[in-house]
């Protein structure tokens, strides 16, 4: 039994991952407007200087102590590498190391910086060859939670545990108790808990929703606990680093507001169940007041397959922080995003087709129109965007910088996608969808975001201002989706 894989069932995976919160939780540290209560811990200093980022094999055991062991690839050689801290308009160098046996990059995601800096493999730059380095140098415009990853086969890398978490503080940061930064992530492992390497590339992945993965991890490990106390104020940073499964959270025994979404503000509110739906590569920041009774518990679970608790809170059996509860929590300020200008927009249109059930018959790859069978056979390709399998020669379209682009984005395929757009930051105009009455449009949601799902058989359309000039990659991040022809790119000019 020691190569079969692991059975994702509730009672295997809570009783069998249980670990108590360790270092690579990345608590973060929080004061303003003076020191709080009892203060916050203090992990993730920002660098000073350049920081050198190396991407080499590691090891953790990611299903518990003495369970077995992983092979990993990460930063530092670590899941999730480093956590990287920075102040809004402050300057990041790196220095990536590549002691891999493939080329890599590292991309920003989410961050609104200079194209070449961006990590596109084919794109803005060469992957980075095995035993080479690249210096990454930019300023963060944007305060929020973003994260990196490799671009270059990103489908692979990513799934061997290479991406790590990016804090851009605000000038005056929130008055909380906690500040925490969570990497969500699922795996395919056997039972010894090696990686389900055969898997990798597999055309089945490809076709169907991607590599789902039957063990899940926050920070590398499960069912994380941190001890608070009742009328503590946490903030909460979930990232979804999953190459495809989109999560769908719980959370219960708090008081919880939504503050941010894919690095951006929005109004505090209540959080509904489309907000704790997260994409791959989405992330979204709760802020979590502990009104709880001492003694109790908080708890934010993972329900897309069954109800799995994978961050527990747990209060003081007698202390309170405070004696009143903290006033309600202000909204955070605004980052310099540019107002839609829709008088005149760039209006452009992507249509999703492929997969398996897609009924796709034929695309173009590299210039060439090519039956289905012979894509899959000779590529590997089984989406396409209008058409076209892969990144094409030219662009999807070109914008003028400041100008305003409307896209409508079609899903005519059996899957869901997590459409995720580089350099820039989209607002969510409308949405079609088929019901039982025919077609209904609804209002979109108007949050900032740079990942946007659409589900099967919906057209959504976003917004953007093409307000950084360069070529800027548009794909879908169910990274066995990308890989398998759900890529493309646009240019501003």
């Amino acid at each position: 039994m020691s190569g079969s894989r692991v059975n994702l069932s509730r009672r295997k995976f809570v009783g069998s991952l249980g670990l108590v919160m360790t270092a690579c939780v990345l608590p973060l540290p929080v004061m303003a407007r003076g020191t709080l209560p009892h203060g916050a811990m203090l992990l993730g200093a920002r660098p000073q200087g350049a920081v050198l980022m190396e991407a080499h094999k590691g090891q953790v055991e990611l299903l518990g102590k003495g369970l077995g062991v992983t092979d990993i690839w990460g930063y530092g050689g670590a899941v999730p590498g480093p956590l990287l801290r920075v102040k809004q308009g402050e300057e990041l160098k790196v220095r990536f190391k590549n002691s891999l046996e493939q080329g890599s990059t590292i991309h920003w995601h989410g961050i609104r910086i200079d194209n070449k800096m961006d990590g596109v493999a084919g794109l803005t730059q060469k992957a980075v060859a095995p035993g080479e380095s690249f210096d990454y140098r930019f300023t963060v415009p944007d305060a929020g939670t973003y994260w990196y990853h490799p671009n270059n086969r990103t489908w692979e890398q990513m799934a061997r545990g290479l991406y790590g978490l990016l804090i851009v503080d605000e000038p005056e940061p929130p008055m909380v108790d906690h500040d925490l930064a969570l990497a969500f992530d699922d795996w395919q492992l056997k039972s010894d808990g090696k990686l389900e390497e055969e898997s990798f590339g597999a055309i089945g992945e490809r076709a169907h929703g991607g590599r789902i993965g039957n063990v899940m991890t926050v920070n590398g490990s499960s069912d994380m606990k941190f001890e608070v106390k009742s009328g503590d104020r946490v903030r909460v940073r979930i990232c979804n680093t999953a190459n495809s499964r989109i999560l769908e959270l719980r959370v219960q025994g708090c008081a919880a507001q939504v503050i941010a979404i894919d690095g951006q503000p929005v109004e505090p509110r209540a959080p509904d169940a489309l907000d704790l739906i997260i994409s791959p590569s989405q992330r979204i920041d709760l802020l979590l007041d502990m009104d709880g009774e001492p003694g109790g518990r908080a708890v934010i679970s993972e329900v897309s397959e069954m109800r799995l608790p994978l961050v527990r809170f747990n209060l003081h059996a007698s202390e309170k922080s405070r004696a009143k509860p903290l006033p309600p929590f202000a909204k955070l300020p605004d980052n310099p995003l540019q107002a839609l200008d829709r008088v005149k927009p760039l209006e452009v249109q992507l249509e999703m087709t492929g997969g398996a059930m897609g009924g796709m018959s034929s695309a173009i790859y590299k210039g060439k129109k090519l039956a289905i069978r012979d894509l899959v056979r000779e590529a590997g390709m089984i989406w396409a965007f209008n058409g076209v399998a892969g990144m094409p020669e030219k662009p999807f379209f070109s914008a003028k910088k400041g100008q305003t682009v409307e896209l409508e984005m079609v899903n005519n395929t059996s899957f869901s996608h997590a459409m995720h757009m580089h350099g820039h930051h989209m607002s969510e105009i409308s949405r079609v969808r088929q019901t039982r009455q025919g077609l209904k449009t609804i209002k979109g949601r108007p949050d900032w975001r740079d990942t946007v799902l659409v589900n099967r058989g919906e057209a959504v359309k976003i917004a953007f201002v093409a307000d950084n000039p360069g070529k800027w990659m548009l794909h879908c991040h169910m990274l066995e989706h990308q890989a398998g022809g759900m890529s493309t790119w646009f240019e501003v000019v």
